[in-house]
């Protein structure tokens, strides 16, 4: 009566409540909605395509948010440069948005390793309250990793 894919959304679920992790609870709610309502074969393909976009650009939004109200502005930003920890965060900013973009790649790619890096994200979120952009820093470290050991191999 339930396919497998049901029955694991359902105990990833209950996971989430749990861990009381309401963002995991939302995603698999609403793919759970889907499902029930027939409509995964032309919702699912669109969200698997573009989903990952979709969030980066939302979490871009979000970020640019305190610019569009002036809470930041060419004020801050000149004092942001005489902090050595700004120059930090700056660079950390430049490897991850490198890494992450080597980590799309890797996702649309290898479906072992998306199968991997989304179990990986799942139990971070769930158990550690982890924040589920994991898959893109994952797949970009996980790349990083393997063009390490290529060298070696």
């Amino acid at each position: 009566m339930f396919s497998q894919s049901f029955i694991f959304l359902l105990i990833l679920l209950v996971i989430a409540m749990i861990a009381k992790n309401s963002t995991l609870i939302i995603a698999v709610a609403f793919l759970l909605v889907v499902k029930v309502f027939g409509l995964s074969d032309r919702i699912f393909p669109i969200i698997q395509s573009k989903g990952i976009s979709w969030g980066v650009t939302i979490i871009t939004i979000a970020v640019l948010v305190p610019i569009a109200t002036g809470e930041i502005g060419f004020k801050q930003l000149g004092e942001a440069v005489k902090s050595s920890y700004a120059w930090i965060a700056m660079a950390s900013g430049i490897f991850v948005a490198v890494i992450a973009s080597k980590g799309i790649v890797l996702l649309q790619n290898d479906p072992h390793i998306t199968t991997a890096l989304v179990f990986g994200t799942i139990f971070a979120v769930a158990v550690f309250q982890g924040i589920a952009v994991g898959p893109l820093i994952g797949a970009g470290i996980a790349y990083m990793a393997m063009k390490v050991v290529e060298l070696f191999t």
